[in-house]
């Protein structure tokens, strides 16, 4: 069984990344593989194939091979929260929340995630065509073999061919320590229009089909990445076995301090209200045209195991 997510070397969809390496799924009865997949929609077209059987990815994305939520179902969050951040170049002097330096600038951002930032730069008053912003993939993205955003995205902005990027964690850590980038947006602690965080949040998604002809798969998938959360909170710690076997060095040194950063949001419950700003920002990015009903967008049977219950 095959779980599929767009960034590994990050801590945005580390607890899918660390039930499988911690041997969560496995306890759970399942024989769980990881695949990393680039970009995040072409991740969810192989689960609508058949070819995944999860996706541990941006929620949003699911619409990009499930019209309308039709065929796909969240099952539980990873972590609360739109997870990027804005960063700039350290040469060009931003300040936190200022998003005037973006003006003619060239910002690089992965197929799908820079949706997110196309609407909060609008709901700042930064409109993308007026203002010349650019928001692109970074050239090294377009590479042949395994992408890992946030990395390439660092190395990028080290090398100016971008002035900034809308990425993960991982990569907005690295260029801050390397010197290069400066912290513009923080979306989960606070920074830019606070509609959103619920833009969107780091989920784990599976098919209808899935859910209806193995339901107690379903439910096994939430159970391991519920208590992985709860490893990871009792002993953020764990974090870097995962990073020593999967992650170059530098990034495996860092992650369990981000993962220690992420602990408040790691939260496996997806709330009404979130799916409903969700879809408000999904017709707004002209991704959805109707208002489906939260049992059409969430495995809401699941619901109980998500605080850890009959686990």
């Amino acid at each position: 069984m095959k779980l599929a997510i767009p960034d590994l070397i990050s801590n945005s969809y580390f607890p899918a990344v660390a039930a499988v390496e911690l041997g969560f799924f496995a306890a759970e009865g399942l024989d769980m593989s990881l695949e990393l997949v680039f970009p995040v929609d072409r991740a969810y077209r192989e689960m609508r194939d058949g070819a995944i059987a999860f996706v541990g990815g941006s929620a949003h994305s699911a619409l990009a091979a499930f019209p309308e939520w039709r065929g796909v179902k969240l099952v539980c969050a990873q972590a609360q929260g739109m997870y990027w951040f804005l960063v700039m170049h350290a040469d060009l002097g931003a300040r936190r929340g200022d998003l005037s330096v973006l003006r003619g600038r060239r910002i690089g951002a992965a197929p799908w995630v820079e949706m997110g930032l196309r609407r909060l730069l609008r709901e700042a008053g930064i409109d993308p065509d007026r203002d010349a912003v650019t928001i692109a993939p970074v050239p090294a993205a377009a590479q042949s073999g395994p992408v890992n955003f946030g990395l390439s995205a660092a190395r990028a902005l080290e090398e100016r061919r971008i002035d900034g990027f809308w990425a993960n964690g991982m990569g907005a850590e690295i260029a801050v320590r390397r010197g290069v980038g400066t912290i513009v947006l923080d979306i989960r602690r606070g920074d830019g229009p606070r509609a959103a965080f619920d833009y969107t949040m780091s989920a784990l998604a599976t098919t209808d089909r899935l859910i209806e002809r193995a339901p107690d798969v379903a439910a096994a998938a939430v159970r391991a990445i519920v208590k992985t959360q709860a490893a990871l909170k009792a002993d953020p710690g764990r974090a870097t076995a995962v990073g020593d076997r999967l992650f170059p060095r530098e990034a495996a040194a860092l992650i369990a301090e981000l993962i220690r950063r992420d602990l408040p949001y790691y939260e496996a419950s997806i709330a009404p209200q979130f799916v409903a700003a969700m879809n408000r920002f999904c017709r707004d990015a002209g991704l959805l045209h109707g208002d489906p009903r939260y049992e059409e967008v969430v495995a809401a049977q699941l619901a109980p195991l998500w605080r850890g219950a009959h686990c």
